[in-house]
């Protein structure tokens, strides 16, 4: 099932092209006083929200269908706790940010293994029809593509051997960084820097997510291309590795890592960033103001 949030926060079933407005889905969830849980409602109910939008969308009438690409596509996920990424995490990426002085900027670029994740700001992310405008342009502002998974089931300590039982589906990411000496999680975390989308796809529908193709072009050009099976540390692996440190909570943000190729995008740039199976995002660099 492939499920998105469009327009005014409205909740749709993707079908194809069109979209199924299955809005009223949503009444089923918990209401909550302060304080508010610090996961994501939606995606901590996912199993009873796919059964209703499964019963309204085969109800004979009344359902409102849209196309597609006439929606302003909103993050697939509302409110996460928390943005988990995962620095250098293909090989050939490791290798590049070690020879590019554009990338590196002298800080030390070391294996994932000894790095470790980081954190980015929640109010870093947007939906792909937000468009991205450059947060520092005195600065290289680079794209990178990346397979996101988002956390289902709450855990901690979660060995690797059943990790992709807490995932509840996947998107494509949008790691936009800005270069410099900073902490990368300062430098990748400016409003808009964290494009999710085009919608969720829910885990089931993935058979192999360790052979998935990732492909990024900017006005047509691929920048990016490669397949998740290039991964150091693959979604089950990075799961164990962040549980080991803090607990995950449904509708968490993992986001596991760009492959080789990555480079500087420009106002008035158009990025196409498409992931096998979980759909394609058109992304805009706001013109100059």
């Amino acid at each position: 099932m492939q499920l998105c949030r469009f327009n005014d926060h409205q909740f749709g079933l993707v079908q194809g092209d069109e979209v199924i407005d299955v809005t009223a889905a949503i009444k089923i969830l918990p209401a909550y006083r302060y304080p508010l849980p610090t996961y994501d409602l939606l995606i901590a109910n996912l199993a009873a929200i796919c059964a209703e939008v499964k019963r309204i969308a085969s109800s004979e009438s009344g359902v409102t269908r849209h196309a597609l690409a006439d929606l302003k596509l909103l993050s697939p996920v509302a409110n996460p706790g928390k943005v988990i990424a995962a620095p250098v995490n293909y090989l050939k990426h490791l290798q590049e940010a070690r020879l590019d002085k554009g990338i590196h900027h002298k800080n030390q670029i070391d294996e994932i293994q000894r790095v470790g994740l980081f954190l980015k700001a929640n109010s870093s992310i947007e939906g792909a029809s937000a468009g991205v405008t450059i947060a520092r342009p005195d600065r290289r502002n680079d794209h990178e593509i990346e397979l996101v998974a988002v956390i289902g089931k709450a855990g901690r300590n979660i060995p690797a051997a059943n990790a992709l039982e807490h995932v509840a589906g996947y998107c494509v990411g949008l790691d936009m960084t800005v270069r410099g000496p900073e902490e990368r999680s300062m430098r990748k975390s400016p409003d808009g820097y964290t494009v999710l989308g085009p919608y969720l796809t829910t885990a089931d529908e993935i058979a192999d997510v360790n052979n998935l193709d990732l492909v990024i072009a900017v006005n047509g050009e691929v920048r990016q291309r490669a397949n998740t099976r290039d991964l150091i540390m693959n979604v089950a692996a990075l799961i164990e590795f962040a549980s080991s440190f803090y607990t995950l909570q449904p509708g968490d943000i993992l986001m596991t890592g760009t492959p080789e190729g990555v480079s500087q995008v420009f106002p008035g740039d158009r990025m196409t960033v498409e992931i096998t199976g979980l759909g394609c995002m058109l992304v805009d660099i706001h013109p100059d103001q």
